[in-house]
């Protein structure tokens, strides 16, 4: 991303709106990873309009701007969403600026496309060509319908043995919701936290083993990031500096989770090796689990509080891939 100098009167206060949206963000908190494409569409935004101030523009511009993501770059519905999204919050929460209805805005397509889900044999040809952490994290994925970021975040304290229960906090929405322990899993997953205990506990006689809090609880408790019960349960093999820390006089270096994208090369090699043609990803795992829970005879609510739904409707997409297609209607050519 170019970045942006200082030109003329307005534009030399761009650096210092891009802290008041940064701290606006830490403060809500907001994931790092929410913070990093805000502010990236916000500059985004100030650059298509040559430098100008958002001060300066409103409404207009910025259904100039998002018309511009849809028609000249054709970006995805989600894409748009997410630089609206970017752009009301820095108009509402950092400028106090109020904007009306974006009613002129051309919207991008939303593709109506119904979910990839792999049979249960499938399954457990991609999990028998996993190992390792891999193999632990995919089938927490299939075994309780959590999205990938759920499971790399979770904390030691989430996971309750004795209750066969997984806790998992500010989900998407920032809900909590709590959903199964598999039994098979609770042998391998004790096993694993005992090395991640070791790793942990290497990082504390080195002077580190610090893991990032939220904000609030991190200024509560100051002393708990380094407490065991809050580390991750699959943490990165490195150490790495913490990105909301690298504009700081000295740069914080934490154990992080592991990356997602660590897990998405394995399961798209595991997919290849099972000779699936499917392009299936971790997150067809959190469908496969849904899908066949409807097939096994369970409630459609039970389902939809499992998967941490808001809204039935959205839940309601996995009855359209059971196991008969077309509705569940038989083809006239099988009963010939």
């Amino acid at each position: 991303m170019q970045n942006i100098t200082p030109t003329s009167a307005a534009s030399t206060e761009s650096p210092k709106l891009l802290e008041q949206v940064r701290g606006k963000i830490r403060l809500k908190h907001y994931s790092i990873r929410t913070e990093q494409a805000y502010l990236d569409w916000i500059k985004r935004f100030i650059l298509h309009f040559d430098k100008r101030h958002p001060s300066k523009m409103g409404a207009v511009e910025v259904e100039v701007f998002l018309t511009h993501l849809a028609v000249e770059r054709n970006v995805s519905a989600s894409t748009q969403n997410q630089a609206k999204s970017a752009l009301l919050f820095l108009y509402k929460e950092v400028l106090g600026i109020t904007l009306p209805w974006l009613d002129k805005v051309e919207q991008a397509k939303t593709p109506k496309r119904l979910p990839v889900v792999l049979t249960k044999h499938e399954v457990q040809a991609v999990l028998g060509r996993l190992s390792g952490t891999h193999w632990l994290v995919a089938s927490l994925l299939y075994g309780t319908g959590m999205r990938i970021l759920e499971v790399l975040r979770l904390r030691v304290k989430d996971i309750d043995f004795e209750r066969k229960e997984i806790l998992i906090r500010d989900a998407k929405g920032f809900k909590d919701r709590v959903t199964m322990l598999p039994l098979t899993l609770i042998a391998p997953l004790k096993t694993h936290l005992e090395r991640v205990k070791q790793l942990h506990q290497n990082d504390l006689n080195d002077g580190l083993g610090a893991v990032y809090m939220p904000q609030a609880l991190g200024l509560k408790y100051p002393y708990a990031a380094r407490d065991w019960v809050w580390q991750y349960v699959f943490p990165s093999g490195n150490l790495s500096q913490d990105p909301r820390s690298k504009n700081e006089a000295e740069p914080v270096m934490r154990r992080h989770h592991l990356q997602d994208q660590a897990v998405q090369r394995a399961m798209r090699q595991a997919v290849v090796d099972s000779a699936i043609t499917k392009p299936a990803t971790p997150h067809t795992l959190r469908h496969s689990f849904a899908t066949h829970l409807l097939e096994g005879g369970y409630d459609i609510r039970t389902v939809q509080e499992l998967l941490g739904h808001s809204d039935i409707s959205t839940t309601m997409i996995y009855t359209h891939v059971l196991n008969k297609g077309g509705r569940g209607v038989s083809s006239p050519l099988d009963i010939l």
